[in-house]
């Protein structure tokens, strides 16, 4: 129930403050693409929880292979409808022309900030289980995702677009950063919900870093790479 319940909540602010933004700009809010944005974290949160523990874990271990493992595979799925695209939605392994040249040192920033995270934040001993995990899934199934499929969605609902450092911005990149720190930070139990400031800003920032990288290369691949990187580093040092 807890978990149903901070899934409310996430849902709650996406579709209110995604409408004030929709609102003050109206020309170029599509409104239908914001509710299905909503849909498909539900859709998401509804998998990676196997349904909120009604489903059995048939693949066993201590971290979630069934849960990410069947996000991932209806991020594809939905990646590859007509309405989306794969080539759209990131899917692909070739880059924008000349984007590795403005990417590589960004790219660097990115594992410099993890790795002054390991600093701060050392990690317990891990297990190899632990090491496979964090070395695939987090970015497998969570930049495909948000973004993926997700960002292209939010970007279907606010076509209004400001280019900074290079790259296109749209309020749907700042919501799908806010949706991937809230899924890490915010969450309800004890009777009311709560959100870690420090957690938010540890993936929130990264999380920009990510998008910046995807829309200048137009490709999901360096945001996989980096990401599990990130997870992973601070596990073999």
């Amino acid at each position: 129930m807890n978990g149903l319940i901070g899934l409310a909540g996430t849902l709650a602010v996406l579709l209110l403050l995604g409408t004030m933004l929709g609102c003050a700009d109206r020309r170029n809010f599509a409104p239908r693409w914001l509710i299905i944005a909503a849909l498909m974290v539900a859709f998401n949160d509804a998998l990676l929880t196997r349904c909120y523990g009604l489903v059995p874990d048939l693949i066993g271990g201590e971290w979630n292979w069934q849960g990410k493992l069947a996000a991932l595979l209806a991020t594809i799925a939905i990646a590859g409808l007509p309405a989306l695209g794969f080539r759209r939605a990131g899917f692909t392994l070739s880059h924008e022309p000349g984007s590795m040249t403005a990417a590589l040192p960004v790219a660097a920033i990115y594992c410099a900030f993890f790795m002054v995270i390991a600093m701060a934040f050392p990690a317990d001993r891990p297990n190899a289980e632990h090491i496979a995990f964090q070395l695939t899934m987090p970015g497998l199934e969570e930049e495909p995702f948000y973004r993926g499929i997700l960002l292209l969605a939010l970007d279907q609902a606010f076509r209004g677009r400001k280019r900074v450092f290079g790259v296109d911005w749209g309020w749907g990149a700042v919501l799908s950063c806010v949706l991937f720190g809230m899924a890490h930070a915010f969450g309800y139990s004890s009777g009311g919900f709560s959100l870690d400031p420090v957690t938010m800003a540890l993936t929130g920032i990264p999380s920009l870093i990510a998008i910046w990288l995807r829309l200048r290369t137009g490709s999901l691949l360096l945001p996989i790479a980096l990401h599990n990187f990130g997870n992973a580093f601070s596990l073999l040092v």
